[in-house]
């Protein structure tokens, strides 16, 4: 990649950097861009894709059907209520 393609892709993302920091950047951008065309050169065939390396499996708990709390009890806890209702503070305005 040249400088100059470096400078122009800096510029459309709204980055500004020194020459020297340049420089340094184009040999890491270099180095990215060999390692993918190394990638693009593996034979994938028969490998099923993957979303994570690990086999992760589900580490919850099964739901267990229990008995709750009485609604009363809950009532207890707001501030205001209205019957077996949470009563809240009215946030849509009417036109």
């Amino acid at each position: 990649m040249s400088d100059l393609n470096l400078k122009h892709i800096a510029r459309l993302a709204r980055l500004h950097f020194k020459e020297d920091e340049l420089k340094v950047f184009e040999a890491q951008v270099a180095g990215i861009l060999k390692l993918v065309d190394e990638l693009k050169e593996v034979n994938v065939d028969g490998v099923e894709p993957t979303s994570h390396p690990l086999d992760i499996k589900n580490v919850f708990r099964e739901d267990e059907v229990k008995p709750s709390l009485p609604i009363e009890e809950f009532l207890k806890q707001s501030p205001r209520s209205r019957g077996r209702f949470f009563e809240v503070p009215k946030v849509i305005e009417d036109k």
